[in-house]
């Protein structure tokens, strides 16, 4: 569980709210009942003092007019003697003074203050007494430092003021009783604010426990753990927050389930794609290659990691990644190296939020060297045929304008020319055939009618025919097959002869006069090897690698020449593949070539009756 500090915890602000509105709210209500606690009590006070100097004031002026003849001490005297009678308050922090209309003190309460008798008052109540007017006043005095009240009344007689009674009481007893109020009240806060804070900490439990149950909750959604529930302590505002809490938890759970099993797919299809796929953040750093674009550009995602893409593709001399966001038309990539050959094709696509804005790029990489391969082989392709058909065409041409510009009527020249126009014309009847056969080939849905063959005789028959048709020229053709086994082959036979056609043809145009042409069957672990070697004048070694490749001529002149087409052994490896062989040539230059090629055999098959 995290560690939360105290004073950010939810349940402790509440308390503390709770606490301090009731703290205020206490002090509000007490400070307006002191205020006027004390200004009642102060009142009341200053009613009593009042209705006490005016009692006072009633009973000197009886003894003031009682006997006008007696003198000021006898006077003093009977006031002395009537302020003790009638006003008896024994608090010493109050005096009374008694002043004739003359402002001379008369007589006095407190005995301390017997020397002011006889001497005039300064104060300035007593003087607006003497006129007349009653009054009060409370003030701080400067030698005791008490808070005092001060009242005067004037002692009237037939409407003459014939005197007045001053009195000094001091307010420290009521002040003492506000303060032994307030401090009562400060207890009653206290407890209160014990009680309060208690009942808060029950009421924040009661609010926050749902809460902190939702914020473990949270935690838990936020490790991937959507196993959990919040209890639900209520049908109030936060029980229903807790209902929707559970139901937002389920909803999340089931999200997160569905994106992860997209993520699943969209991983498992980024991992089995035949294509590269690479994704950019919006500035052009690479966040995701999936398994095929590693390959492709050998390298790992690690590696490439929020590198700049352009750098990643080799494009960075060429091209920017605001050109990138710009292109709609695929790219070429050049990745050859010296152990393989590899053309990549890119499309770029923008990857835009949901206003519109770009946000990265996706890079799908297509290998297209086999294409390009293709492609080029197909050009290559289309400018030999048009080569080839354009010599005997142009040769063509030009005797038969020759012809009918008259050679036709010369009995010696039109024969001749006649004769080379029907040679090219075979050549070129030769060509489409080849051309035919190898289209036939290519084509997905060919087919070989394979029968049973005797390997041994059929050779032989190939040979004997060769032999039959070179007796004139001077060369020969030797066979040697075994004589204790025969090698008995599934095989298309017309396909077979025109593969030992093919290759005995090539030995007989290129070996010299009174040159022997070898043919030899013999048997190589499970699979039957013939080899047919001329003494012609081999091959160059840089060109042995393209002897089969279509329209390829080690001597293009003499080979034309001779009527070759160029694709007879083309079409003599397609026959070989095609019967689950293989085909190779070894030569010396100078000393003769060696072409040869083997072929599965069974020696369980029976042999064709018609061999």
């Amino acid at each position: 569980m995290d560690k939360i500090r105290f004073h950010k915890s939810i349940h402790v602000k509440i308390v503390i709210v709770y606490v301090l509105l009731i703290l205020i709210a206490l002090q509000v209500i007490g400070f307006y009942f002191t205020d006027k606690l004390e200004e009642e009590l102060v009142e009341n006070y200053r009613e009593t003092v009042i209705e006490h100097a005016k009692l006072l004031s009633f009973n000197v002026e009886q003894e003031m007019t009682r006997d006008e003849e007696e003198t000021e001490r006898s006077l003093s005297m009977r006031v002395n003697s009537l302020l003790s009678d009638l006003y008896s308050i024994e608090d010493t922090d109050t005096s009374v003074q008694v002043i004739d209309s003359h402002n001379t003190v008369i007589s006095v309460s407190n005995p301390t203050q017997r020397q002011n008798i006889g001497k005039r008052t300064t104060n300035y109540l007593v003087k607006r007494a003497l006129f007349g007017l009653d009054d009060s006043e409370i003030v701080l005095d400067p030698d005791t430092g008490k808070i005092i009240l001060m009242a005067v009344v004037p002692v009237q007689s037939d409407d003459n003021i014939i005197g007045a009674v001053y009195i000094e009481a001091s307010l420290e007893q009521i002040y003492d009783q506000i303060q032994q109020i307030n401090n009562i009240f400060m207890t009653g806060t206290v407890i209160a604010l014990v009680i309060t804070a208690f009942l808060g900490i029950l009421l924040a439990r009661t609010i926050t426990r749902p809460i902190v149950d939702m914020k473990k909750q949270a935690n838990a959604m936020g490790k991937g753990d959507f196993s959990r529930s919040v209890k639900v302590y209520g049908n109030d505002e936060i029980g229903q927050l807790a209902m929707a809490f559970n139901d937002l938890t389920n909803k999340l759970q089931l999200a997160n389930a569905t994106t992860e099993e997209e993520k699943r797919k969209l991983s498992s299809v980024l991992m089995h794609m035949t294509d590269g796929v690479i994704a950019t953040d919006k500035q052009g750093k690479i966040m995701l290659m999936n398994k095929r674009a590693e390959e492709m550009l050998t390298t790992t995602q690690e590696d490439v990691l929020q590198i700049e893409l352009t750098k990643v593709l080799n494009l960075d001399k060429f091209l920017s990644l605001m050109d990138l966001y710009k292109f709609t038309d695929p790219i070429l990539l050049d990745f050859d190296n010296a152990e393989h050959e590899m053309i990549l094709e890119a499309h770029f696509s923008v990857i835009t939020k949901d206003d519109g804005k770009e946000n990265g790029l996706i890079a799908v990489l297509h290998d297209v060297t086999e294409q390009e391969r293709i492609e080029e082989e197909r050009r290559e392709f289309v400018a030999n045929v048009s080569h080839e058909l354009r010599t005997p065409l142009t040769s063509m041409k030009s005797y038969l304008e020759a012809l009918a510009d008259g050679a036709l009527e010369d009995s010696e020249i039109a024969p001749r020319f006649i004769k080379v126009t029907q040679n090219e014309t075979e050549r070129m009847i030769r060509l489409v055939n080849d051309l035919l056969q190898l289209s036939k080939m290519d084509s997905k849905d060919y087919q070989m009618n394979a029968v049973p063959i005797n390997l041994n005789l059929f050779v032989e028959q190939i040979v004997e025919r060769f032999q039959m048709s070179t007796k004139n020229e001077d060369i020969q053709i030797k066979h040697k097959l075994p004589n204790n086994k025969d090698f008995i082959i599934n095989g298309d036979r017309d396909k077979l002869t025109q593969l030992l056609d093919n290759i005995l043809s090539n030995a007989v145009k290129y070996s010299p006069e009174g040159g022997t042409i070898n043919c030899v069957l013999k048997e190589e672990k499970d699979r039957v090897v013939i080899s047919i070697k001329d003494e012609g004048v081999g091959i160059p070694k840089e060109n042995i690698q393209h002897v089969f490749d279509r329209f390829y001529r080690v001597d293009k002149a003499r080979s034309r020449n001779l009527g070759g087409t160029g694709l007879g052994l083309a079409i003599a490896k397609e026959i070989v593949l095609a019967h689950g062989g293989s085909i190779w040539v070894s030569s010396d230059w100078g000393k003769g070539t060696t072409i040869s090629f083997s072929l599965p055999y069974d020696e369980a098959v029976k042999e064709d009756e018609d061999i």
